[in-house]
């Protein structure tokens, strides 16, 4: 068994399901429009150009949980689920994991996204376990915190290692698809990185490494 580890936003799915949040919230009035539109947007850039504060960021995208129950928090994430990420779900995405499971591949998502926004899409499509960024919870509320390591940038190959280490997982034959050049510390790790409908950085740096390049889309 291989280990086959994918990113989500824009590499599973056609879009970032961490800005989306932001912008469902935004469109059913559950936060200040504008202001918040302003700053998800904000981060959203920083992020492209590599130059994003994982703390700061998770700040910003978790206040929003500490302030709803948890029964309305997933009731909107199921309307989220339906209007925002529906949309963006990928035939090829879909027909790329399946290919892994009848390899008997385990298929890993690891995402820099909250595991509150992730694990529902996670689910959705089918894969064997997910590493996300981990709101932190008290008492079964969400505190506004995050728990551990954001799994982003080398946060992911640390926060992968730590995995590997208790599942008895190995990166022997391992595969890791990404769109972003803030994933290069992991793609340099595996065994076969795919640049997946990547950004001009991570393509640049697979054409000189020979790395294969696939488009989902």
């Amino acid at each position: 068994m291989s280990l086959a580890i994918f990113d989500l936003d824009n590499t599973l799915i056609g879009g970032d399901s961490d800005h989306a949040w932001g912008e469902f919230l935004c469109n059913k009035g559950i936060v200040d429009t504008a202001e918040y539109r302003r700053a998800n947007d904000y981060f959203y850039e920083q992020y492209k150009s590599g130059g994003l504060d994982i703390h700061e960021y998770l700040e910003f995208a978790l206040r929003p949980l500490t302030e709803h129950s948890l029964e309305q928090l997933t009731q909107w994430h199921s309307e989220f689920m339906q209007e925002m990420i529906a949309p963006i779900m990928l035939p090829k995405a879909a027909e790329l994991l399946q290919k892994h499971r009848d390899q008997d591949d385990f298929l890993l998502i690891i995402t820099a996204t909250n595991r509150f926004v992730t694990q529902p899409i996670a689910d959705q499509l089918g894969v064997d376990a997910i590493l996300a960024s981990e709101p932190e919870m008290v008492d079964g509320l969400y505190t506004g915190k995050v728990a551990g390591t954001p799994c982003f940038q080398h946060g992911k190959v640390e926060r992968l290692h730590h995995w590997l280490a208790d599942t008895g997982h190995s990166l022997d034959n391992s595969y890791f698809y990404s769109d972003s050049h803030n994933d290069l510390p992991l793609l340099e790790l595996v065994s076969h990185p795919v640049a997946v409908n990547p950004d001009e950085t991570l393509e640049n740096h697979a054409r000189t490494n020979a790395w294969q390049i696939m488009d989902l889309r």
